[in-house]
């Protein structure tokens, strides 16, 4: 299992935790909106230190933009699974093509 289903499935597990006891429960709480507006905010801070080229800030920022990317798909119950199967559907395919498809 990768870091990333292992993150996910315990982002899962807070989905009905005590807001108190768990950061992950307590964006949850705050409903899809807030989770989507913080994944929004930690974006905006990974584009900052990639701009300032700072890798160990732009490593740690782009590990919250992760987690919050997760947080944000389990507030509107997506799976990772899901967003990796269409990530396979546009494998080889060049990036141009597939927006023109759109």
């Amino acid at each position: 299992m990768s870091v990333l289903a292992r993150l996910e499935a315990t982002i899962a597990a807070r989905k009905g935790a005590d807001p108190d006891s768990s950061w992950t429960a307590k964006l949850l709480a705050k409903g899809p909106e807030k989770c989507a507006e913080k994944f929004g905010e930690e974006a905006v801070e990974a584009i900052i230190e990639a701009v300032k080229g700072d890798r160990a800030k732009l490593t740690s920022e782009a590990a919250d933009v992760l987690y919050h990317l997760l947080v944000m798909l389990a507030a509107r119950d997506v799976a990772l699974a899901e967003v990796l199967v269409e990530l396979e559907r546009r494998e080889g395919i060049s990036g141009i093509s597939e927006k023109a498809s759109r």
